[in-house]
């Protein structure tokens, strides 16, 4: 294979221009325009310009170029027509899918940044909440200092009424 392909770029090389890109190979025909002309030619004659070959008979030049079909160019336009309509359709049902998921993604993003604001001002009231206790508890813890004083008063009477009781018996 790698034989016959150097025979087939030899053989381009002399009709025109080869260029190779890694895997990709480009030729560029010699004489573009008057190939298409000779195609389009009806075969007994030749166009004057460019000086064919062969004098004017029998495909002078040696042209392996096929003459070009109209109908096909015509099929081959209206086939791109539908292409570029089927194209124009995808990228507008491309845009309108994109549009519904960019709305969708700031309504997510607004929900998201709304339960955060939310969140914050709960956690700002609850540790606002949890001070106030802290300091009611402060405030009960000293309203109650006197109370282990005030109990051991109150059994020190009730030891007291019970000798008095245990006299008056």
């Amino acid at each position: 294979p790698e034989g016959r392909r150097a025979t087939l770029a030899s053989a381009l090389e002399l009709e025109g221009t080869v260029l190779r890109e890694g895997p990709l190979t480009q030729f560029v025909a010699n004489n573009l325009e008057r190939r298409i002309r000779l195609s389009g030619a009806p075969r007994g004659e030749q166009p004057a310009a460019g000086g064919g070959s062969g004098g004017g008979s029998g495909g002078g030049g040696g042209s392996s170029i096929p003459a070009i079909d109209p109908g096909a160019l015509q099929e081959v336009v209206a086939l791109a027509g539908q292409v570029a309509a089927q194209v124009d359709e995808l990228l507008r049902n491309v845009h309108c899918g994109l549009q519904a998921l960019t709305a969708l993604s700031v309504g997510c993003i607004q929900t998201y940044r709304d339960g955060v604001e939310s969140l914050g001002e709960a956690a700002d009231l609850s540790i606002r909440a949890m001070y106030a206790l802290v300091a009611r508890c402060e405030e009960l813890d000293r309203a109650m200092q006197p109370v282990p004083a005030l109990a051991k008063r109150i059994r020190d009477m009730k030891g007291t009424l019970e000798r008095l009781e245990g006299l008056c018996k």
